[in-house]
């Protein structure tokens, strides 16, 4: 064998390496989540230098792509619906954390900071995430086909659970002004419990089947079930490494957290600065927290797997009001002030809106990329709504 052909084999050979999965210490998803936290932990008391604020930057987005790839790894493992479950609930209960976090720290916008987050994540999860996965999958696929049925107990469950917690404060008369009166915001949060944990059992033990990948015809009329656990026909990793990826996932997820958190007087900052309402801050936050599960829809979507970008779009707003407004009911024990979850107008507008057009969407089982539009529309709207009210 001549020096050519030894030269050449020898490539195809670094090549073929390179491209297959690494399992080693050094992979750069192990690592990061490791280097961003001990970053966040290390920069935790001084984070105000320019250079510092820039390196945290890098850090979320980096740390927001390795919460990413372990959730798809989990996800591989446990499959649909227990996948996009995991990672809702692991943003949403970090994200609790934040809130609470951010509450306790005093300031302009406390009373507030939960409604403004939680109203923020509905939005950008059922017109952000919803609206992307439909427009990225109809546009690469013509039609994108989804089970109607587990979609829509989904939807009615976030429509409820929205309604409960931050459109009725509006219009009850026996706390002050957009506040519940304890017994009210008790009863909000044991409903809030019971809805999101009967949905829970629906989608994973009563009628997990409605919420699995479906195949469809040239129509987009659902055909049948696809087989949520075969990704591209690549087997499952070993449950070792599904454990490492959740270990890892949760990290990640902190890391996404505790560096939001680090970089949000600057946010601040750079709001009140740009004369925008304090409220424009939940909306950063949410953002910035929900980026992993975005990110993760809108590959399922492009990948025909439209269900999933559902299952986690529906499954992080109904996380995140069914998980917060308890706890917060709890901390309002211990915190100072008052916690205000009505609406205002505007938001009561865009949320019924919203709810038309969802249902709408939902109803149908199958979508055209129009919809996805729709939806990203009124997101903008809503976005741009919050800067000038």
């Amino acid at each position: 064998m001549g020096l050519a052909s030894l030269t050449g084999l020898a490539f195809r050979r670094v090549v073929t390496m390179s491209s297959s999965p690494v399992r080693g210490p050094f992979q750069w998803t192990v690592a990061v989540p490791v280097v961003t936290f001990v970053l966040m932990l290390g920069t935790w008391t001084w984070h105000e230098h320019w250079l510092v604020l820039a390196a945290i930057g890098v850090a979320l987005v980096a740390a927001v792509l390795a919460a990413v790839h372990h959730a798809e790894v989990v996800a591989h493992r446990v499959g649909e619906p227990y996948g996009s479950l995991i990672l809702a609930v692991a943003v949403t209960v970090i994200e609790v954390g934040l809130i609470v976090m951010l509450m306790t720290s005093g300031g302009e916008g406390t009373s507030t900071y939960a409604r403004d987050t939680v109203f923020a994540a509905i939005m950008i999860t059922l017109n952000g995430i919803l609206g992307l996965s439909l427009l990225v999958g109809a546009l690469k696929h013509h039609l994108v086909s989804f089970n109607a049925s587990g979609t829509g107990s989904a939807l009615a469950t976030v429509i409820t659970l929205a309604s409960v917690t931050m459109v009725l404060p509006r219009f009850t008369t026996s706390g002050d002004g957009l506040e519940f009166s304890p017994s009210q915001l008790a009863f909000a949060a044991v409903a809030s419990l019971v809805l999101y944990g009967g949905f829970v059992f629906t989608q994973t033990v009563q009628h997990r089947d409605f919420f699995l990948p479906v195949s469809s015809d040239e129509y987009g009329r659902v055909t049948g079930l696809l087989d949520a656990d075969d990704d591209d026909h690549a087997d499952p990793p070993p449950a070792s490494e599904a454990m490492l990826s959740l270990g890892l996932l949760v990290l990640s997820l902190v890391a996404v957290v505790g560096l939001a958190k680090l970089l949000s007087p600057t946010i601040e900052d750079g709001v009140k600065s740009l004369g925008f309402p304090y409220g424009v801050v939940g909306v950063v936050i949410a953002l910035l927290v929900l980026a992993p599960e975005s990110i993760a829809a809108v590959r399922n979507a492009a990948r025909d797997r439209v269900q999933i970008s559902l299952n986690l779009a529906f499954g992080s707003a109904m996380a995140s009001i069914g998980l917060t407004i308890p706890t917060i009911a709890i901390a309002s024990i211990w915190l100072d002030g008052p916690l205000e979850l009505g609406l205002p107008p505007t938001q009561m507008v865009l949320l019924a809106i919203t709810v038309v057009v969802s249902v709408l969407t939902v109803v149908q089982g199958r979508a055209k990329a129009q919809q996805g539009l729709i939806h990203l529309v009124l997101l903008a709207a809503f976005l741009f709504l919050s800067v000038k009210p």
